[in-house]
């Protein structure tokens, strides 16, 4: 029975979370959000989100996504702001305040200054005629559906449609900006995301760390380059400089003979080596490796190596 219970009352949410997002689709189709990303997009300053209670926890993870994105946000506590905070919203922000019944009383400083100060006011409620309706140039509605609980007063439906509208306002922004990987790299340099995100040029060894002979040099040239920049291989280039065979430590055990140490560079040598671009995501350089079941790679640009990179140098960034 209470695995029963249980269950019931967890098909019941979703559905009932479901419905809400349907009914915040539907909303939104027929409100100004067009002209709320016009908004925040031109804007010269930054977005200023604001909220009392869960509505300002759910603000916050907007600000996060956003600022990571492109969009500089910053979040306001409404209580804070009453007590000098207010000094750090400028002419150039916009404010966005979100209030599920439009009546958190907090606010109500935060839009005597905008008001002051003519600084745009986009209110997220679900009540267009609530006091944040009223004082917002601009209003995002949310579902009016009632909350998920059993008492229909926790914060579950409203905080779910609040959170897939900022996911909305995000990526709406990211795609009008263009933003790209290498974007979202720069702005995640640490953790998996920024390991995930490097490019090949960014872990690559360069200039005279780069294991390179004439393909013309004699085999005691090639050990001795091999040993010196100890990367396990060395590559070879013609005399345009570019990249024509590599010779590897795996090379060297099998073709082990007498007469080794007479023989040149280009006698031995694996022509047109497997070799990627610079800006190549790192993390495909790893997957090319794993599948030729390579080491190394060299870095090519117009058919001329510019670098290295070690498998061991990208397993180090944890991918």
């Amino acid at each position: 029975m209470k695995n029963f219970i249980e269950e019931t009352t967890i098909n019941n949410l979703i559905t009932q979370e479901i419905d809400a997002l349907k009914c915040l689709k539907l909303g939104l189709q027929k409100a100004v959000l067009p002209q709320v990303l016009d908004l925040m997009q031109n804007t010269q300053g930054r977005i200023v989100f604001t909220g009392m209670g869960k509505s300002g926890i759910i603000a916050q993870k907007i600000v996060a996504s956003l600022s990571s994105t492109g969009t500089p946000s910053i979040f306001i506590h409404p209580a804070e702001a009453s007590h000098g905070d207010l000094g750090m919203i400028t002419p150039q922000d916009i404010v966005m305040a979100i209030s599920n019944s439009g009546e958190s009383k907090e606010l109500v400083d935060i839009l005597n200054y905008c008001k002051r100060f003519a600084i745009p006011i986009v209110g997220i409620t679900k009540n267009p005629n609530s006091t944040l309706g009223k004082y917002s140039n601009y209003v995002l509605p949310l579902p009016t559906t009632p909350e998920a609980d059993p008492l229909g007063l926790a914060p579950t439906c409203s905080t779910t449609a609040t959170l897939v509208l900022g996911d909305i306002l995000t990526v709406a922004l990211m795609e009008r900006k263009k933003f790209t990987k290498k974007d979202f790299q720069i702005r995640h340099p640490g953790g998996k995301l920024g390991a995930i995100l490097q490019l090949v040029k960014d872990v690559m060894h360069t200039g005279g760390n780069i294991p390179l002979l004439p393909e013309n040099a004699p085999f005691p040239q090639v050990i001795v380059e091999m040993s010196q920049k100890r990367l396990g291989c060395v590559g070879f280039v013609d005399s345009l400089g570019r990249l024509t065979g590599i010779f590897t430590d795996g090379d060297l055990r099998r073709k082990m003979s007498p007469d080794l140490f007479s023989k040149t560079a280009v006698e031995l040598m694996t022509h047109a080596p497997k070799q990627i671009a610079p800006d190549v995501m790192a993390a495909e350089a790893l997957r090319l490796m794993n599948e030729k079941k390579i080491t190394t790679l060299f870095v090519v640009e117009n058919n001329k190596p510019v670098g290295i990179v070690h498998i061991h140098d990208l397993l180090r960034l944890g991918l």
